[in-house]
């Protein structure tokens, strides 16, 4: 599935394509992990990351999907996806803006849901959630 341009709704376009667990790095399951924030989360909708695990770094956002005002975040086949990972206790991965995107329902990231998708990222590749820390921005 690949959405592009006006559909991504995020004014710069690109293409989104689905991520499976498997294509992710290694190093991901191999020991632990940080999310870093790079901004705060201040009601965004999107927050750009990285994932740090020694040496090895792998940009990695957060995105809230059901932000529809002024334009749809994603296009609706992507919304129903996240909903749909979400209710079985996963999250949508993708490559949006050639960056690893973890897909959340919602309009704005709060911590709660920022730690709950980085342990959902974490069963995701074998491991368990507290191998994986959550740094964010006041």
């Amino acid at each position: 599935m690949t959405v592009a341009g006006d559909d991504a709704g995020s004014g710069a376009g690109g293409a989104v394509t689905p991520v499976e667990p498997f294509d992710l790095p290694e190093w991901l399951g191999e020991g632990e992990v940080v999310w870093t924030a790079a901004t705060s989360l201040d009601g965004r909708n999107r927050v750009e990351g990285e994932l740090r695990g020694g040496e090895e770094r792998l940009g990695c956002d957060v995105l809230a999907i059901d932000q529809a005002w002024p334009a749809p975040v994603l296009a609706e086949e992507w919304r129903r996806a996240a909903h749909g990972e979400w209710s079985r206790g996963e999250v949508l991965l993708v490559r949006f803006h050639d960056r690893l995107t973890l897909v959340v329902p919602g309009t704005s990231l709060a911590a709660d849901t920022v730690l709950e998708v980085v342990g959902r990222l974490a069963r995701s590749v074998g491991v368990p959630p507290s191998r994986f820390l959550v740094a964010l921005r006041p």
